[in-house]
């Protein structure tokens, strides 16, 4: 498959069945979010995977829809909040970009093992903070994965033209 098709295969899952990720999928889908490119390599993440009972039960009440607790594995996406590069000049902090890069890339290997994801980023802060506290690291998304139900909606794909969002000088 190459990347083009790849990029059009992806989508937003948001119905899964029961069949739980395979060991050798999850390991794999983590060493390429671990692969993704960072800033001055700080590498300023940390990924909590959520399988337990106890830990999904959690994490669905911190994102309560239905399609979301048919998920069964989680990722927590966590950036640190001192270890990012931060750009010398207007002080920006490159935490969510570096983290935005390796979930892209945990999605795609995701795709590319014919299971779903979905970035979910509306979910309650106050709760994630309180029920996976990791000192010194900040929730960005959550991202579920699975396998994809049969009858999960595939949205088409709608971009737009290309000529809208680039410009050569």
């Amino acid at each position: 498959m190459t990347f083009k098709e790849l990029s059009l295969t992806r989508f937003s899952a948001r119905k899964f069945t029961a069949e739980p990720v395979s060991p050798a999928d999850l390991d794999y889908i983590l060493e390429c979010a671990r692969l993704a490119p960072s800033a001055c390599n700080r590498q300023p993440w940390r990924f909590i995977i959520i399988s337990s009972e106890e830990g999904k039960e959690k994490i669905r009440r911190c994102y309560s829809r239905e399609w979301f607790a048919t998920a069964p594995l989680y990722v927590l996406c966590m950036k640190s909040v001192d270890e990012a590069w931060v750009r010398p000049d207007d002080k920006k902090n490159h935490g969510d970009v570096d983290l935005g890069i390796a979930v892209e890339h945990l999605c795609l290997a995701a795709a590319d093992r014919g299971l779903g994801t979905c970035w979910v980023c509306n979910y309650d802060t106050e709760a994630v903070a309180r029920l996976f506290p990791r000192e010194g690291y900040e929730a960005v998304a959550i991202v579920p994965i699975g396998h994809i139900a049969a009858d999960c909606p595939r949205p088409e794909k709608r971009r737009k033209e290309l000529d809208s969002t680039t410009e050569t000088v």
